[in-house]
């Protein structure tokens, strides 16, 4: 395999949260335009300015990026879509960083935006995949929670993890979410009322289910010569990853694409795990980020346990971990949950995060995770982000 190229020539900035709310009656549609507003607001760029435009949703059908750009009046001459989900947020990242570096195009906007309305996460389940739709609806098995409960349950077995090693890691999420205002959990988790909660479906309890909601994230990809003319700190790209279907013969997900590919990233940064200052990963139920700490290179899969309990996830921690709260305790906006991590590891390193501050944060490890049919997750993804500039 062909070594990965640098990104020289593309930075990022302006990350944007529209604050989530649990329930709108508004559109997937207004939350992008949301999006596009606040960026705006923080750069002074208008529509006519963002050239390239890279967009993720679940509840924006019938339109794809196309539609959106009609309804936002955006005229770009570069634009991707990316029905990743989890996942999307690094395919973003790495795509419209690519566009920027080939000169396709100079300012990309992208967001990622959902709604949720009454039901609409369970019309949402019923269309999600055609594999669910035909090797376990039929059977009275189906939506996420009962997925993920055979996924945790073997992966529980397989290397020795238990609940309460998730617990260690849901509490500590709650304790980040605490200091970051627009958070939906407001109260602290114990450890104790993550043991106690009610099974959900065994092993799978209630803290360990994200709780969907609406909002929407971006953030701007552009040249190291935009961002000084506009004001902008920045970050620069250090390396990324991203694999789809990586162990199709695994009879069910002990390991995501990043196993296939972590040394290459390693490489292509130049770092390594010990150097991160924090790790944002995708979190929509804790046995996915127990299983990226070892498929990311911080441990065997065989130490997790130990790896968990040696260590402080807490935002003043030996390593940070979700340092908003990811969507255990902020909440998932559908697809903008997939672009969180990128969100939050970008402010950051750019000293303005949302709540407290990682002490001398110069290095986020991201990932995402998406796309999850009867028995795993199909696309995985993940990015080092370095500081560049900050102004």
């Amino acid at each position: 395999m062909a070594r990965q190229k640098p990104y020289d020539g593309a930075v990022v900035c302006a990350p944007v949260t529209v604050p989530y709310v649990r329930y709108s009656d508004k559109t997937a549609h207004w939350w992008t335009g949301g999006a596009l507003a606040a960026l705006s607001r923080q750069t002074g760029l208008g529509p006519a300015d963002f050239d390239g435009f890279c967009f993720a949703s679940f509840s924006a059908g019938p339109d794809s990026v196309v539609g959106m750009v009609q309804h936002l009046g955006l005229s770009p001459r570069w634009m991707d879509h990316i029905p990743t989900g989890g996942a999307s947020g690094v395919m973003a990242l790495r795509r419209a960083a690519r566009a920027v570096q080939a000169g396709d195009a100079d300012i990309v906007a992208c967001v990622a935006a959902d709604t949720n309305q009454i039901d609409s996460f369970r019309q949402t389940l019923a269309g999600f995949s055609r594999f669910s739709q035909d090797a376990t609806y039929p059977y009275g098995f189906g939506g996420p929670n009962a997925t993920f409960a055979l996924i945790a349950d073997n992966f529980m077995h397989a290397y020795g993890v238990s609940r309460e090693d998730f617990a260690k890691l849901c509490v500590a999420q709650r304790a980040n979410a605490l200091s970051n205002p627009l958070a939906l959990m407001k109260k602290p988790l114990t450890h104790a009322q993550y043991m106690q909660a009610r099974p959900i479906s065994d092993p799978i309890h209630l803290f360990d289910c994200v709780m969907p909601c609406a909002g929407a994230e971006a953030f701007i990809v552009t040249t190291p010569e935009k961002a000084r003319e506009l004001g902008l700190s920045t970050a620069r790209l250090a390396a990324t990853i991203e694999r789809h279907n990586a162990f199709a013969d695994d009879p069910v997900q002990t390991r995501g694409g990043w196993a296939r590919d972590i040394d290459d990233l390693w490489s292509a940064a130049g770092c390594a795990p010990q150097d991160m200052d924090m790790v944002q990963l995708y979190d929509d139920y804790p046995v996915i980020v127990a299983m990226q700490l070892a498929d990311l290179g911080f441990c065997d899969k065989a130490a997790l346990s130990r790896f968990i309990a040696d260590n402080d996830f807490t935002i003043a921690g030996s390593l940070p971990l979700n340092t908003n709260g990811g969507q255990l305790s902020a909440g998932q906006a559908g697809a903008a949950g997939g672009f969180q991590n990128v969100t939050e590891g970008l402010r950051q390193i750019l000293q303005a995060p949302l709540g407290e501050q990682v002490p001398d944060a110069k290095r986020a490890l991201i990932s995402g995770f998406g796309l999850v049919n009867y028995d795993r997750g199909v696309c995985t993804g993940a990015a080092v982000l370095e500081q560049d500039v900050l102004r």
